[in-house]
C-alpha cells in the first residue's frame, strides 16, 4: 500500500503498517491498512527493524544518506545503527574511500560477501607474465639491471632492506653484491649504517658443529673452521620481526678453547671491546682475533661495525698489511656481542614480518620462487600470514607469473609496475652476476642448470634468459 507522511511518499506492506505509524504518527494510507493482528512497537524498536531490513541490502552507507532516503532525523538513524552494533549485526569503517570524513556502517555478512568479490575481480584483473619476462623485472627490481642502480648511504639501506634474510658468504657481499647495486659504493657508507645501529649483521643459520652433541667419552668430530666464505646476512634492526631466536647454547659445540672461553666472555659481560676481551682473557691477540672469527662463522656473535668483519676476512688486514696499524682487525672500532633475536614477538607477528621480508625483495612470492632461502618458516604458515595480508588490502594475490602451480602473493606497486614493463621491447643486453647473488634463479624461475652459489662463479641473462655459455666464461675469467 502507499503512505504519505508531509511530502514524501511511501511503498510499504500492509503488516508493517503499524510501525510505520509508530515512526510517521501523521501518516495517512491509502487504501486504509486491513486489521492484521501484530505486536504493538515503540518508535524506536520500529526504527530498529526499519534501518535493520535497510542494512541487509543497501551496502555500505553513512547515516545521514540513510536518513534522507527514508526521511527521518540522523539521529534516530545513528541509534538504531548502535543498536545493531551492539548485536553484532554490522560494522562500522570507511569501506568506499578511506579519506571520506564520515563514517560508513555496513552489514557484516554483506560487507564479507562484497570482500570475496573484491578479492575475485582483482585477481582476475592479472595477467601473467612469462618467466623471462619476470626475471628481467626482477633485475630491474634489485636495481642490478644498467640504469637502475641508488647511489649514496640512504640508498644502501634501502638496497640491505632488500636483500636482508639472505645469507651470502660474506667475502662477497661488498664486491659482488652491494656494488652491482649501488653505483661508486663506498664502504663507509655500510660502516655508518652499523654503527649508528640501523643495520646489524651475523650468520643466522645454525652452523651444523654447534648442534651436533657429545656422545658420552666421544668428543665432536665436527669443529668451526674460520672461512671467508661463512654464509653472512645483514638485518634493519627496527625491521628485524622475522629474525628465529637462537636455541639456547649451554655450551656451544665445535669451538676452539679460545673461541670458547670469548664465548663465555661476551655472554656473562655482554658487548665488548677487543682491547677488553684480550685483558680478560690474557691470550694473545692474534689468538683472540681467530676465536672471534670462529664466533663468527659459527653464527654466535656479531659486532657493531661491519670493518670488524671485513678485517678478519681480509688476509692482507689480519697479516698486518696495509695503512699502519688500523689495517689490523683488533684496532676496527667497535664492541663485539652475542647475536641474538627477540624471542617475545608473537608467532603471527613474526610470520608477517617475513611475508613483508620477501615480498620487498622479490615483489611478487609463490613456494618454487623460496628454494634459494633459508632460515624461513614453513610454506604453510607464510600461506596464512600471506592470506590474512590480502585479506586486509595490504597485498594483491592473484597468478602474477606463468608456469607455476601455488598461490601467488605481490605487492601492489609490484603489480603495476610489472604489467607495465610487459610491453618493453627486448635490448639483447647480457647481465652477469655473482652466483652467490640472490638472483642467481637459474634452473628455478627460468630453465638451465642451477649454478652453485660460490663467489666465484658468475650467472648471466639476456632479456630474462639465462646465457650459459656466457655464464661459463665468467666463471672461468673470476677463477683466474
Amino acid at each position: 500500500m502507499r503512505a504519505q507522511s508531509g511530502d514524501r511518499n511511501y511503498w510499504i506492506a500492509t503488516e508493517r503498517a503499524k510501525a510505520f505509524s509508530a515512526i510517521f504518527p501523521d501518516a495517512v494510507f491509502e487504501p486504509v491498512p486491513a486489521d492484521i493482528p501484530q505486536s504493538v512497537l515503540s518508535a524506536d524498536d520500529a526504527m530498529l527493524a526499519v534501518v535493520t531490513g535497510w542494512m541487509g541490502h543497501i551496502g555500505p552507507v553513512t547515516p545521514g544518506v540513510l536518513a534522507d532516503l527514508l526521511g527521518v532525523p540522523t539521529g534516530e538513524i545513528e541509534k538504531a545503527l548502535l543498536r545493531m552494533e551492539a548485536s553484532g549485526a554490522i560494522l562500522r569503517g570507511k569501506f568506499t574511500d578511506p579519506g571520506m570524513p564520515e563514517t560508513e556502517w555496513c552489514d557484516r555478512r554483506l560487507l564479507a560477501r562484497i570482500h570475496r568479490l573484491t578479492v575475485a575481480t582483482l585477481r582476475k584483473q592479472i595477467q601473467p607474465v612469462t618467466a623471462a619476462q619476470f626475471m628481467r623485472w626482477l633485475l630491474r627490481w634489485q636495481h642490478v639491471a644498467p640504469e637502475s642502480q641508488m647511489q649514496g648511504e640512504r640508498s644502501t639501506l634501502e638496497v640491505l632492506r632488500q636483500l636482508e634474510g639472505f645469507e651470502i658468504p660474506a667475502n662477497a657481499w661488498e664486491r659482488q653484491v652491494l656494488s652491482r647495486r649501488i653505483a661508486d659504493y663506498d664502504p663507509k657508507w655500510l660502516d655508518q649504517l652499523c654503527l649508528t645501529g640501523a643495520v646489524g649483521w651475523g650468520r643466522l643459520s645454525p652452523h651444523p658443529a654447534t648442534l651436533e652433541s657429545s656422545n658420552g667419552d666421544q668428543p665432536n668430530r665436527r669443529r668451526v673452521v674460520p672461512t671467508s666464505v661463512a654464509p653472512i646476512t645483514f638485518f634493519v634492526r627496527e625491521e628485524s620481526d622475522w629474525m628465529a631466536p637462537h636455541a639456547s647454547l649451554k655450551d656451544a659445540q665445535g669451538l676452539s678453547p679460545v673461541a670458547n672461553q670469548v664465548f663465555e666472555l661476551l655472554r656473562q659481560r655482554g658487548a665488548s671491546f677487543f682491547a677488553d676481551i684480550v685483558r680478560a682473557t690474557a691470550k694473545l691477540k692474534a689468538e683472540i682475533e681467530t676465536g672471534l672469527w670462529e664466533l663468527v662463522a659459527a653464527g654466535l656473535v656479531t659486532a657493531d661495525g661491519f670493518d670488524n668483519l671485513r678485517a678478519l676476512i681480509d688476509p692482507k688486514r689480519r697479516a698486518g698489511q696495509g695503512n699502519g696499524k688500523s689495517a689490523r682487525p683488533r684496532h676496527s672500532s667497535g664492541r663485539w656481542a652475542i647475536l641474538h633475536a627477540d624471542s617475545a614477538v608473537e608467532h603471527e607477528r613474526r610470520s608477517e614480518s617475513v611475508c613483508w621480508m620477501l615480498l620487498k625483495r622479490y615483489g611478487v612470492v609463490f613456494r618454487d620462487l623460496l628454494v634459494r632461502e633459508s632460515n624461513l618458516p614453513k610454506w604453510r604458515e607464510l600461506q596464512l600470514a600471506f592470506r590474512r595480508l590480502e585479506a586486509r588490502g595490504e597485498i594483491r594475490g592473484g597468478r602474477f607469473v606463468d608456469g607455476f602451480l601455488g598461490e601467488q602473493y605481490a605487492l601492489p606497486v609490484a603489480v603495476e609496475s610489472l604489467r607495465s614493463t610487459r610491453k618493453l621491447p627486448p635490448t639483447g643486453e647480457t647481465i652477469s652476476i655473482s652466483a652467490a647473488d640472490p638472483l642467481n634463479l637459474v634452473g628455478v624461475i627460468v630453465p638451465g642448470d642451477r649454478v652453485p652459489a660460490i663467489s666465484g662463479r658468475y650467472v648471466s641473462y639476456r632479456d630474462g634468459v639465462a646465457v650459459e655459455g656466457e655464464s661459463l666464461q665468467h666463471s672461468k675469467v673470476a677463477s683466474l
